[in-house]
């Protein structure tokens, strides 16, 4: 009898144990459940945006823009800070070589360069910013704007050695670099205000880029005349949906961290350009609009771009179409060639 109430008792304690480890199981299971569904309904919500890329920040962004002019010949690839900016503008300067104007707003970056000199477009464009200008060097043209204060700037002519660094890895005039520090301080120096925030782009909201319709194209080829150095390939990635950027079949990445330029909208424009003296400079209009191609989450359209105020935007039917939240790459092609021709789609 006593062995028998043994035997009922340890079934009975074993019974109990194996509930109550259900129960805990079945509680921690409803408790992650709970959380799971939590964490995707906590969206996090801001009050402010950047004014250049859209993106959602915390305190209002007040301080002022600013453009540094970016060596793009291939003895100054990689570049370095070319993944921290909000925009960036591809041109070509003399010859078949294009050359970027990068506009800094929302981050900072360590170094920057190698910077190179100015051209008058470049110029007209950094101003539609009202953003401080950075270059070293500069066009007859250019330096006369520029002595004019017709933009504030700080330029590597007068400041090299201490403002702008050089690379000895390299040879000039492709090892010049300057750093987000030194700007600032620069600024400070000469009396520039560095407050003041640029008036922000059009931007679409998450639910208006998820109905975004169009071509689908996975990769975008610009190609600049016959030289394939400065062919310029854009790939989507489905998973981050954004663009990585390619020069030459090379990845772009950042020289000092190795962080590739992830982009969210490319606008390919279509502008007269003339050759104007000796040296193969130019003359680009960017003022008068006209085709273009807008890349968004692995889809394309063509598009009218217009300057607006400085800013070249993307129009659709006489309305101005909306950014992704994200950084933007603009690449200006000339006319006589025609976009059609520059430009190939291909879904891999």
């Amino acid at each position: 009898m006593k062995l028998k109430w043994m035997i009922l008792t340890t079934a009975a304690i074993l019974f109990v144990a194996g509930c109550s480890k259900k129960e805990e199981v079945v509680k921690e299971h409803q408790e992650k459940e709970v959380t799971d569904i939590s964490k995707e309904e906590q969206v996090e919500t801001f009050d402010y945006q950047y004014p250049l890329t859209g993106m959602g920040v915390k305190e209002e962004s007040t301080n002022r823009a600013y453009a540094v002019m970016i060596n793009n010949d291939p003895k100054a690839r990689p570049q370095s800070g070319l993944h921290k900016a909000d925009i960036v503008y591809e041109l070509l300067a003399e010859g078949n070589v294009t050359r970027f104007l990068a506009i800094f707003q929302s981050e900072d970056t360590d170094r920057i360069g190698p910077v190179r000199s100015s051209r008058d477009y470049y110029i007209e464009l950094a101003k539609g910013y009202d953003a401080l200008y950075i270059a070293h060097g500069y066009s007859p043209e250019a330096k006369e704007m520029l002595d004019s204060g017709y933009v504030d700037n700080i330029n590597g002519m007068q400041y090299d050695g201490s403002l702008f660094k050089r690379d000895k890895s390299r040879v000039a005039p492709h090892n010049s670099y300057i750093t987000s520090e030194d700007i600032l301080k620069g600024a400070e120096q000469i009396g520039y205000d560095m407050e003041g925030a640029p008036a922000s782009l059009p931007f679409l909201t998450e639910e208006e880029a998820e109905q975004l319709s169009g071509e689908k194209a996975n990769s975008v080829l610009v190609s600049y005349f016959s030289s394939s150095l400065f062919d310029v390939n854009f790939k989507y990635d489905e998973a981050t949906k954004k663009y990585q950027r390619f020069s030459n079949g090379e990845l772009t990445a950042d020289l000092d961290s190795n962080e590739p330029v992830l982009l969210d909208n490319i606008l390919i424009v279509e502008a007269e350009h003339h050759v104007s003296d000796d040296a193969g400079r130019r003359d680009i209009d960017i003022t008068s609009g006209g085709r273009a191609y807008l890349l968004q989450r692995g889809q394309w359209q063509e598009v009218e771009w217009k300057n607006v105020d400085g800013k070249i935007l993307p129009f659709a039917n006489g309305q101005e179409v909306g950014f992704v939240p994200g950084k933007t790459w603009i690449n200006f092609v000339p006319s006589s060639q025609g976009l059609e021709n520059v430009v190939s789609f291909e879904n891999e």
